[in-house]
């Protein structure tokens, strides 16, 4: 009998206990997603991956972030519900680093993983003598984030990790831009020297000094090579552009004819849609954000609703799938307005298709594609624009 009694109230106190643990772990599920809604919408930009567990009567909280801000807001949130937990969530950039949380882009051209993978999917790339944030490292790979807030996986030997005072020394020696589409550098002064590596446009190199009409160089991780002058500019002074003309876009956007379409792709060596956007605007001192369906959220909104005479060279076009009733608005393409309803863009390969009916060129799948136009010329460092000048990460103060 008393056993039958036990049971039943072990059963009842199971009956009134689960329901009420399960509420409670939906309101904290709940302020988890309220907390990365606000703090990290965009996980290609924000790291709050934060779960929560609760056994043996123990709130456990897991996972990491790379805000501050929003941990406390997290905590904040759980103890005005009078909650007690234990506190199992990673600030980024992880301990293990010690003070080197930054990294300086040792190859010509480094690719950004989605994982930390060699098969990994390609979604982004970073030029050489980029200043990036390091968060963590696992064997063969570190979690970076690049000048466009863009987070990814990257091959360590594309990387050298460097510390606070080494970035402030990098920051202020006197560097150098590579401004041709391609090159290379010399391990004499002179071209039938051996090469010592690869070079692509806005690869940025410290400058030792010069040898005939060459610039001496050291790359990040101290080797030694000469590129010639007639190929670079001064990079201080290079930095100063943050006024392109519409005639300096289509100039760069039509240097890069031809070039194939390479998914992930965001330099001079293979190009997506967006990647090719970012890359002319970069090449004339701007930086974009790494997608179309991010760089869709700059600049000012150009009126085309009744037609395209509103356009001016070096505005975005943007295409994808309207918002229905059941799906939302999806930008899916990008590509450069050139004039007389004609864009430039990266589609198989960098080349030039009209949106006039009547033309050679005419591109019947973008036309009905269209979605908007945005206008960036007039929004640097503004409207989500930024210019190198004023990039916090070009200026090391990342």
């Amino acid at each position: 009998m008393m056993k039958t009694i036990i049971t039943l109230l072990l059963f009842f106190l199971a009956f009134i206990y689960l329901p009420a643990q399960e509420d409670k772990m939906n309101s904290i599920t709940k302020i988890i997603e309220e907390i990365k809604t606000q703090y990290a919408p965009d996980k290609r930009l924000a790291i709050f991956d934060v779960t929560a567990t609760d056994s043996v009567s123990v709130l456990t909280l897991s996972g990491e972030t790379n805000i501050l801000e929003a941990k406390e807001k997290l905590f904040g949130k759980l103890k005005t519900l009078n909650l007690t937990f234990k506190d199992e969530i990673q600030l980024l950039p992880s301990k293990d680093l010690g003070g080197a949380i930054y990294g300086i882009v040792n190859l010509s051209v480094v690719n950004i993983r989605i994982k930390p993978e060699d098969e990994a999917e390609l979604v982004s790339q970073s030029l050489l003598g980029t200043f990036v944030k390091i968060y963590k490292k696992i064997p063969g790979y570190y979690l970076i984030q690049t000048p466009d807030d863009y987070i990814g996986w990257v091959d360590n030997d594309g990387i050298c990790l460097i510390n606070k005072e080494q970035l402030n020394s990098w920051v202020n020696v006197e560097k150098i831009i590579f401004t041709k589409e391609f090159g290379f550098s010399y391990s004499m002064p002179f071209e039938s020297s051996q090469r010592v590596s690869d070079l692509a446009a806005g690869n940025i190199l410290a400058v030792l000094g010069e040898e005939n009409n060459f610039y001496k160089v050291v790359y990040p991780d101290g080797r030694i090579a000469f590129v010639e002058k007639t190929n670079c500019e001064n990079f201080s002074e290079w930095q100063k552009k943050t006024n392109p003309t519409e005639t300096d876009i289509i100039t760069a956007a039509k240097s890069l004819m031809g070039i194939p379409y390479l998914w992930g792709g965001t330099s001079i060596k293979g190009m997506d849609c967006s990647g090719f956007t970012k890359t002319v605007y970069f090449i004339n001192g701007i930086v974009l954000p790494r997608d179309a369906s991010q760089q869709v959220n700059t600049g000012i909104l150009v009126d085309t609703e009744n037609g395209f005479e509103n356009l001016r060279a070096g505005d975005l076009l943007f295409f994808g799938s309207q918002e229905t009733d059941s799906t939302k608005e999806r930008i899916t393409h990008v590509g450069i307005y050139i004039g007389n309803y004609k864009f430039i863009h990266a589609s198989g390969r960098v080349k030039i298709n009209s949106l006039d009916k009547n033309a050679a060129d005419y591109s019947e799948y973008r036309l009905t594609h269209y979605i908007r136009a945005k206008r960036i010329l007039n929004s640097v460092d503004k409207n989500g624009v930024s210019s190198v000048k004023n990039n916090k990460y070009y200026l090391g103060k990342i």
